[in-house]
C-alpha cells in the first residue's frame, strides 16, 4: 500500500539559499527561528535590517551569511564574523538579492521601504516569501505583471493570505469569494467616543499577536485589514466584492475560501507566524513545524462578527482603493505610514490616523495607469501632505 503524502516520510527538499530582508523585526526573527531549526534545508546567505545593529550582529554570528546590511541612518556598525561583508546601501542589497545563488528572498521589511528589495528579487525571477503587504498595496499591478513577465514566484506569508493560498491549493477555479479574518485588535467593541483619548500603550497592547509597533497600530485601526483586502485583490486576482472581512477574536481561523458549490475551506491553527513562514519556505512540501498545535480538547467556541465600519472607517478606505487601483494604493499606504508614526510620537490622536489618510486620499491627483516612478512620486507626495496636515493638529 502506498501511503498518502501527508503521512509518508518527509520529502527530500533541495537545500535552499535564503536572504532575509528585515531580519531583526518580528517576521525576520521568526523566519530565522524556522531556518535555524532546519539547517539541512536552508542556508542564510544575506541579512538586512534598518536598525538594531546588536541584533543583526548576533544573527550574523549564528548564521554566518555572506553579507549583512544596515540601511538606516543611525551610523551603527555591527561587529561581524570574519568573511561576512557589511553593506549600508539599500541599492546594493537589491543587487545582492539578484545573485545567481539566491533561491528565496523573505521580504519582511515594514512599509513601502520593502518595495525595492522585493522588486529586485522578482525582476531576477526569484521566489519571494512576501510578508511586506505594502508592496502589493503600493504597486500591486506592476508587481504582478513583473511576476508573470520574469517567471518569479510570490508566496504569501501573512497568515490570512497564506490561509487562502493553502485552501485554494493552486486551483483557483471555482472560488466564489474569500473571507479574511481579523482579531479586531485591542479596541474591538469600543465606540468611537471611547477611542478619542486612547493612548499609544493601549493601542500597542494587542490581545493575540506580538508584532512591531506599526503593524500593531494598523491592527488597532483595522487598517491592516484594509491593506489585506488590497493585497488579496492583487495576489489572487479577485474583484473587491469577492473579498469579505469578519472579526474573529480567537485568531484561530486565519481565513476562509468559499467555492461556487457552497463548500467552505478554512485554515485553522494557533496564532504563530512560524507556520505560514515555514510553508512559504518549503512550498509545496509540508514538514514538521515548531509552531504551536491546536489543542482540540481546550477549544470551546469560535466567535465571528461583522466589523464595525462606523467606528473603524479605515476598512472602507481599503475597499475603495482596491476598486480604484492606480495611484490610490500608494497614497493610502504612505499617508497611513506617516500618520501612524505621528500617533506613536504622540503628535496626533488615534482617530486622526484614518482621518488623515482619508483627507490625503481625497486630495490626490488620481492616475489610473501610473508607471512605477509615478507610484513612487505619489508615495512621496502623500507623505509630504500628511506632514502638512499634521502640523495644524499638534
Amino acid at each position: 500500500m502506498t501511503l498518502p503524502a501527508a503521512i509518508a516520510d518527509p520529502p527530500a527538499i533541495r537545500r535552499r539559499k535564503v536572504v532575509v530582508l528585515g531580519s531583526t523585526g518580528s517576521i525576520g526573527t521568526n523566519t530565522l527561528d524556522v531556518v535555524g531549526r532546519l539547517p539541512e534545508l536552508f542556508e542564510v546567505v544575506g541579512l538586512s535590517a534598518r536598525s538594531r545593529a546588536a541584533d543583526l550582529a548576533a544573527q550574523a554570528e549564528r548564521f554566518r551569511p555572506q553579507w549583512v546590511a544596515l540601511t538606516g541612518e543611525s551610523g551603527e556598525k555591527p561587529t561581524l564574523p570574519a568573511g561576512t561583508e557589511f553593506l549600508t546601501d539599500a541599492e546594493a542589497v537589491a543587487r545582492r538579492v539578484q545573485a545567481a545563488d539566491v533561491d528565496v528572498v523573505v521580504s519582511a521589511v515594514v512599509g513601502a521601504a520593502g518595495l525595492l528589495g522585493t522588486w529586485a528579487a522578482l525582476e531576477a525571477g526569484k521566489t519571494v516569501a512576501l510578508a511586506n503587504k505594502e508592496t502589493l498595496v503600493l504597486a500591486g499591478g506592476p508587481v504582478m505583471d513583473l511576476v508573470r513577465a520574469r517567471g518569479g514566484r510570490l508566496l504569501p506569508v501573512d497568515s490570512e493570505h497564506s490561509a487562502i493560498f493553502q485552501a485554494i491549493a493552486d486551483r483557483p477555479a471555482g472560488v466564489e469569494r474569500v473571507v479574511l479574518t481579523g482579531s479586531g485588535g485591542p479596541f474591538r467593541g469600543r465606540t468611537r467616543d471611547q477611542l478619542r483619548a486612547v493612548t499609544v500603550e493601549e493601542a500597542l497592547n494587542h490581545p493575540t499577536w506580538r508584532m512591531g509597533p506599526k503593524i500593531t497600530v494598523d491592527s488597532a485601526t483595522l487598517m491592516n485589514k484594509a491593506l489585506e483586502v488590497i493585497e488579496a485583490r492583487w495576489l489572487f486576482a479577485l474583484a473587491p466584492d469577492r473579498i469579505d472581512v469578519v472579526i474573529h477574536p480567537e485568531s484561530m481561523v486565519h481565513s476562509f475560501v468559499e467555492f461556487v458549490d457552497g463548500s467552505v475551506l478554512a485554515q485553522i491553527s494557533p496564532p504563530d507566524m512560524r507556520l505560514p513562514i515555514q510553508y512559504a519556505l518549503t512550498y509545496p512540501e509540508r514538514l514538521p513545524c515548531p509552531a504551536r498545535r491546536v489543542n482540540w480538547r481546550e477549544l470551546s467556541s469560535f466567535r465571528f462578527e461583522a466589523p464595525d465600519r462606523e467606528t473603524f472607517p479605515a476598512l472602507d478606505l481599503g475597499y475603495e482603493v482596491a476598486r480604484r487601483g492606480g495611484t490610490a494604493g500608494a497614497v493610502l499606504n504612505a499617508a497611513n505610514e506617516v500618520a501612524v508614526e505621528a500617533f506613536l510620537a504622540r503628535q496626533i490622536p488615534f482617530l486622526d490616523i484614518p482621518r488623515a489618510s482619508r483627507a490625503v486620499l481625497d486630495a490626490h491627483a488620481f492616475d489610473p495607469r501610473p508607471t512605477l516612478d509615478g507610484l513612487l512620486a505619489a508615495d512621496r507626495w502623500a507623505r509630504q501632505e500628511v506632514r502638512r496636515w499634521i502640523r495644524p493638529n499638534p
